[in-house]
This record gives C-alpha cells, sequence and structure tokens, in this order.
C-alpha cells in the first residue's frame, strides 16, 4: 500500500518540524486534504512551504504555505488583447 508523506521546510529548503503532526496517509486525497485543513498551523508553526512525497518519492512541491503570496497562473487568453492598426 502506498504511503503519502510531506515534507515541512523554510522558504529557502531547509526541512522543519511541522506544528501539527501529520498521519502518513493511503491516499493522495487524504494528504491534500490534510494539507488543507492545517495549513494555517503550519505556517503559523514556522513552515513555509511543503512537498508531497509518495514511498519516498517526491510527487509535488515545493507548494508554498502563503496563499495570500501565491500568484494565480495566467491562463492562456487572460492577457489583454494587445490593439492591433487595421490596415484599411
Amino acid at each position: 500500500m502506498a504511503a503519502w508523506t510531506w515534507r515541512f521546510e523554510k522558504a529557502d529548503g531547509a526541512e522543519v518540524q511541522p506544528a501539527v503532526v501529520p498521519e502518513e496517509f493511503t491516499t493522495q486525497g487524504d494528504a491534500e486534504s490534510w494539507i488543507g485543513e492545517y495549513f494555517k498551523e503550519l505556517r503559523e508553526g514556522g513552515a513555509d512551504q511543503v512537498r508531497l512525497f509518495e514511498d519516498g518519492t517526491q510527487i509535488y512541491g515545493p507548494m508554498s504555505l502563503h496563499a495570500e503570496e501565491a500568484q494565480p497562473a495566467e491562463e492562456p487568453g487572460d492577457s489583454p488583447e494587445e490593439p492591433q492598426d487595421s490596415a484599411e
């Protein structure tokens, strides 16, 4: 059975002990739900970012715990159109 775990880090990537100790999760969804529930406490406890691992293999990260600082990814077509000169 797969084990999903989080690594808690400062902004520079140094590992820190989490303010809330997680369990080992059996699904990625359970791990992500847990981080969504506790990210504020983790951030207040000194963690700036997290990485998700499945059986020791990094799945993604670093992911910031500072939601207000996160910038949404720009979607294609979201940027304002450049005015175009029309040739008449």
